[in-house]
């Protein structure tokens, strides 16, 4: 798949392409370098996102319901407004990112790191906190 001439596959380097707005359902970007990566307002649903590299990518308003993104380094990412329902967030390093009303519902955050991340405002109902409760 090629998506605003980048090549879409595992383990691909997209770092600091322009995915805004785009349509990336159900791809499979395991191992992707997105290190910087504009992927604002993009449709993520159902894509797996494992342990891609997302430090510093701008996920603003994104859709990543029920995203794979176990093992992913999300850290300094901002997430604001992000759709996260149903994502599994197992292991990932969510590290000093915003996820500023971020939408968490039935999100696993079993083992995640969220040290110094902004969840000001996020909805979580029924999500699976890193030390394993689930959240009301």
């Amino acid at each position: 798949m090629e998506i605003n001439g980048y090549r879409i596959e595992p383990g691909a380097n997209l770092r600091e392409a322009d995915f805004s707005y785009a349509d990336l359902t159900e791809a499979d970007l395991t191992g992707a370098n997105l290190y910087g990566a504009n992927l604002q307002y993009c449709n993520l649903s159902l894509t797996i996102l494992k342990s891609a590299l997302l430090v510093k990518a701008n996920l603003t308003g994104a859709n990543l319901w029920s995203a794979n993104l176990q093992n992913a380094n999300l850290s300094i990412a901002i997430l604001v407004d992000a759709d996260l329902t149903s994502a599994n967030l197992t292991g990932a390093d969510l590290s000093y990112s915003d996820l500023t009303q971020a939408h968490l519902y039935s999100a696993n955050l079993s083992g995640a790191n969220l040290l110094g991340t902004n969840l000001l405002t996020a909805k979580y109902q029924g999500a699976i906190a890193p030390d394993g409760t689930v959240l009301e």
